[in-house]
């Protein structure tokens, strides 16, 4: 595989230990430290060890799980990197999913107010969606993400072979993400994606249309870092879907991010064909796909005031309204779009009525 960027800070590589000795070699001697996670440290932290070795980079794993993307996992980064004396000059090294890409950022973004990282992604919701576009932070409150900065890594490093440590399930979590990039950007990714074979994995030609992807989230993050308008349209799915994940999650019934998403993405398919114009017919062809790969989160109508509550937490909401990104067809986009509270117990009413 060729090696390319996307963006001037996006590496995808299939020789992940050449591109970090490039990257790390301007660092002071002992100022450069790595962040994992206990699982992401077993399965991944040998394909970079040689380097970790080289450079003697001191490295933590903290418990793994979304049940740990809390204040006191950051604490733990913020002793380690003060226990060794990082300072301003010094770079941290994300290595593992979303989770601690988000917890590894946060960290490194607030420490001294603000040293060097690089996100090494090991899943594919990281890889093509949580360890990009500079969102940092943790869960708290029992809201997703409730506390965080903006901050960009100064790289990115991406390889498929990570790919083969993750189960089928976090697979087509990630997957679900770049599903959304080609619904609200590229009908030609979408049709790309609904082709390609999950039984018999080719990891190379993997790495192509992750790049596809990438450059799509890419894109809306150079337009708009800090979510006033454009970026936006990565919501979509994402109002529904975080109220299915937190309502998973305090039900004891926790459910992963990109599952989420798609059960968000069918409910809000239903706004944008009440509020769009997007077909019915559409909305059915892909609902029903949707539901053959993804199953679906068993709710009732009497849960639907509980979800709503929790869209009403949502980072994006402005002026007491649940703002919405829909799309009209595939490839496009409306944003901000104000949907009742009827009309959206009517969406979630279409989601429990598919088989």
């Amino acid at each position: 595989m060729t090696h390319s960027k996307v963006h001037s800070n996006i590496v995808f590589s299939q020789h992940i230990d050449d591109e970090l000795r490039i990257l790390i070699q301007n660092y002071p001697e002992g100022k450069v430290f790595l962040l994992t996670d206990k699982t992401a440290g077993g399965f991944c932290l040998p394909f970079i060890q040689p380097v970790l070795d080289e450079f003697a980079i001191k490295y933590l794993a903290i418990p793994s799980g979304e049940g740990n993307k809390n204040i006191h996992s950051v604490q733990l980064a913020w002793d380690f990197l003060s226990n060794n004396g990082a300072d301003r000059k010094s770079l941290l090294i994300n290595l593992g999913g979303g989770m601690l890409t988000d917890l590894g950022g946060f960290a490194a973004s607030t420490f001294k107010r603000g040293l060097d990282f690089l996100n090494i992604p090991t899943t594919l919701l990281a890889q093509v969606d949580a360890s990009l576009g500079g969102k940092t932070g943790f869960n708290f409150n029992g809201l997703k993400n409730e506390i965080g900065v903006f901050m960009e890594p100064n790289a990115v490093l991406i390889n498929t072979n990570f790919l083969k440590t993750i189960d089928r399930e976090n697979f087509l979590s990630g997957y679900a993400e770049m599903l959304k990039h080609g619904l609200i950007r590229s009908r030609e990714h979408w049709n790309e994606l609904l082709s390609f074979s999950f039984k018999n994995i080719d990891y190379e030609a993997l790495q192509t249309i992750i790049a596809h992807s990438v450059a799509i989230k890419e894109w809306h993050v150079i337009n708009d870092l800090t979510e006033q308008n454009i970026r936006k349209a990565l919501n979509f799915g994402h109002t529904i879907g975080h109220a299915f994940e937190s309502y998973a999650m305090k039900t004891g019934n926790p459910i992963l991010h990109g599952y989420a998403v798609v059960y968000g993405m069918i409910a809000e398919l239903y706004l944008s064909v009440k509020q769009c114009g997007l077909g019915m017919d559409e909305l059915k062809v892909i609902s029903d796909w949707l539901v053959e790969c993804y199953g679906k989160f068993e709710i009732k109508t009497t849960d639907f005031e509980a979800l709503y509550q929790l869209m009403t937490h949502d980072k994006k909401n402005e002026g007491n309204r649940i703002n919405f990104t829909l799309i009209p067809e595939i490839g496009k986009v409306e944003i901000n779009v104000d949907c009742s509270k009827e009309l959206i117990f009517e969406a979630l009413e279409y989601y429990i009525s598919l088989k």
